[in-house]
């Protein structure tokens, strides 16, 4: 029954979602790989050097809050490996379409907090990210539902 419904929703998705038709499923896997391992060797092992092999010939960073290009990466990751050094970043969904890689995250910069739920946007030029945007929303006490943001 899960592979039926796996393919089904399969197909559905490739139905209303040219760009992941074009793009091959063979890709759009490479795509969320090639961002979880970015993400692992950027986030949680806050290793430029490991990160930048994913990186591909420019970095161009929408967060008003971080520096432009690769350099501006290893100023983050030097700034988490600072202020930081235990956060880790755990991915809770992850979405291809195309070039682009949509990552929900659940980041906890100290052990113990709530945290933060983030949304990482990757867009990538022949499996290498070049392109990031975020969005950044601290996870509260109490919440009006029960659902939690994950």
């Amino acid at each position: 029954m899960r592979c039926s419904l796996l393919a089904a929703t399969t197909f559905a998705l490739l139905a209303v979602m040219p760009s992941a038709r074009a793009a091959g499923i063979d890709e759009l896997e490479a795509n969320k790989k090639a961002v979880a391992a970015f993400e692992d060797a950027a986030l949680n092992q806050k290793d430029f050097d490991a990160a930048s092999k994913y990186l591909g010939a420019r970095y161009i960073q929408h967060n008003p809050n971080a520096a432009d290009g690769p350099e501006g990466l290893k100023g983050y990751i030097a700034f988490l490996k600072d202020k930081f050094p235990n956060s880790r970043s755990e991915i809770k969904h992850i979405f291809a379409d195309g070039d682009y890689v949509i990552v929900h995250d659940h980041a906890v910069r100290e052990p113990g907090t709530r945290g933060l739920a983030i949304v990482n946007i990757y867009r990538l030029e022949n499996g290498k990210v070049v392109e990031h945007w975020d969005v950044i929303q601290q996870i509260p006490e109490t919440a009006a539902n029960g659902n939690g943001m994950f």
